[in-house]
C-alpha cells in the first residue's frame, strides 16, 4: 500500500474516483495556466510508494477529450520522496487549471528490477527485427 502525505497546505490526497478505478486522481495545488509549451503543476503531495512498485502518471481521458490537455514524463520511483508533479501541455490552446481540479491519474504497478546483461547474439524470434506494422495488422 503506497502511504500519501500532504506537503503543502491547500493540498488534496490522491483519491480514487470509484472503488475500481485503476488511477488515483491527482489534483493540482495551485492555479496553473498549461499551454502548448511544457509546464510543471505541483500536487503538494509525496508518497511512499512500496519497493518493487513504481508509480506510473497518466492523462485524464476527460480533459484529453475535452480540453486537448495531456501529461508526459510521469514515472515516481518507489525511493522518491518529494513533491509529485505533473509535467503538462495543452494541443488545444491554452487551458486554466484551477487549484483543487483533478490533473492526471496515478497508477501503482510492480515493476521488474532485472539488470541489463551484454550478450553475443539474441534468440531468434518469428518477428525478428520487425516493428511498426510489420505484423500485418
Amino acid at each position: 500500500m503506497s502511504i500519501p502525505t500532504v506537503l503543502s497546505e491547500g493540498a488534496c490526497l490522491p483519491t480514487r474516483g470509484t472503488p475500481f478505478s485503476a488511477g488515483l486522481d491527482l489534483y493540482a495545488l495551485e492555479d496553473t495556466l498549461v499551454t502548448e509549451k511544457q509546464c510543471l503543476v505541483k500536487t503538494g503531495v509525496s508518497m511512499a510508494i512500496p519497493a518493487g512498485y513504481v508509480g506510473l502518471v497518466w492523462s485524464r481521458s476527460s480533459m484529453a477529450l475535452k480540453n486537448g490537455v495531456f501529461t508526459e514524463a510521469g514515472v515516481i520511483d518507489s525511493d522518491f520522496r518529494g513533491n509529485i508533479c505533473v509535467v503538462m501541455f495543452s494541443n488545444k490552446g491554452e487551458y486554466q487549471i484551477k487549484k483543487g481540479e483533478r490533473i492526471a491519474q496515478l497508477l501503482i504497478q510492480p515493476v521488474s528490477s532485472m539488470n541489463p546483461k551484454q550478450v553475443d547474439k539474441l534468440p531468434e524470434t518469428q518477428r525478428s527485427d520487425g516493428g511498426f506494422g510489420s505484423t500485418g495488422k
